[in-house]
């Protein structure tokens, strides 16, 4: 309870000041900026975000900035967003930086990695640890700025056709897998693919994939996953949060007066916390739904889970050894989470 409280302060403190900035920015001439969307507007949290940000934005900016939303693919292809808002051709655009690690892979660290942090902590180093100017460090020679602009809740790790009691099982299994993830699925034999949501389904239902991961409980629900694959495994060791950023040609931010940049740093403040919060709320329906469904929940061994974490070290090692931005960005964020530790120790009930 403490932690929705919190985040209905956040909502309204972000809203608060965002209309006090929209008030300062009357004399401001007005911009209107265009928005490419990664994902559709009626995707649960994934895709909603990007359309409350501009639905937002436009309400309280009115006379200031407004927002052009559009869905995917209308402006230019999903995956081709970066490049376009780089470019200038497109003013803004609302994703993962995960989805641009072939920009550079240090960007996955923003995205969600590993036994890595939740929601709080992981925002806790974003703004206050310095995670948000360290991205900004790689994002800004490729020509865009980036806000953080949501978060969502723990992803499940995985559907499986059939019980899984043993990870040798996994050998030679075909899995849909996203990012630092997948490659250590690599490592215990997995023949990982990398798909489209929307191309999920139907490669579950073909035989084309043997099991899949996807999202979060409530959206997993929705592609239907449950209807084919009736166990699912928790917890989502690959992502246990996952931020969201909006990138903004880097032109175009600077030449915003301070009053509009406020405007669109104070909505993806709001966004945020309003993520936060759903993702708590919509979860524990969808699970209880499933079951009814026949969905059968388990939970990964404390012994499977040092496996999958023996791995990750694997990959670690050799994502550092390969970029040397993945160290920097690694040790900012290490470092934050070893301090962290004392306080997440002591200061929270063990539950």
């Amino acid at each position: 309870m403490a932690g929705y409280g919190i985040s209905r302060t956040l909502a309204a403190l972000g809203a608060a000041v965002t209309i006090a900035c929209a008030a300062n920015a009357q004399d401001a001439e007005e911009v209107e900026l265009n928005l490419a969307a990664f994902y559709p507007s009626t995707l649960t949290q994934l895709g909603e975000g990007a359309k409350l940000f501009a639905d937002r934005v436009n309400l309280i900016g009115q006379g200031s900035v407004q927002v052009n939303f559009f869905e995917p693919g209308a402006l230019v292809p999903s995956l081709e967003i970066f490049d376009a808002v780089a470019s200038g051709s497109v003013d803004m655009g609302h994703a993962s930086s995960g989805l641009w690690a072939s920009k550079n892979s240090a960007l996955v660290l923003w995205n969600a990695f590993p036994f890595g942090p939740a929601a709080g902590e992981y925002l806790a180093w974003l703004r206050y640890g310095g995670g948000e100017e360290l991205r900004n460090e790689l994002y800004h020679p490729l020509g865009v700025h980036g806000i953080t602009c949501g978060i969502i809740a723990p992803e499940a790790s995985g559907w499986f056709r059939e019980e899984i009691t043993d990870l040798s099982q996994l050998e030679g299994i075909k899995m849909r897998f996203f990012g630092l993830g997948g490659k250590v699925m690599e490592k215990l034999g997995v023949e990982v693919q990398l798909l489209a949501g929307g191309d999920i389904y139907p490669a579950l239902e073909r035989g084309t994939i043997d099991a899949t991961e996807f999202s979060m409980p409530a959206i997993d629900q929705g592609a239907g996953l449950y209807q084919i694959a009736k166990h699912y495994y928790f917890p989502g060791w690959h992502q246990q949060a996952t931020p969201h950023d909006l990138i903004v040609n880097l032109d175009v931010w600077n030449g915003l007066s301070e009053q509009q940049q406020g405007i669109l740093e104070t909505t993806c403040d709001a966004v945020t916390a309003i993520e936060f919060a759903q993702g708590e709320a919509i979860q524990f329906d969808a699970l209880q739904e499933m079951q009814e469904e026949g969905v059968e929940l388990h939970q990964w061994t404390d012994a499977q889970l040092t496996t999958f974490e023996e791995k990750w070290q694997e990959v670690l090692e050799e994502e550092i050894a390969a970029n040397p931005d993945f160290e920097r960005a690694w040790e900012s964020i290490s470092e934050f989470r070893e301090n962290y530790e004392i306080w997440s120790e002591y200061g929270y009930l063990d539950r």
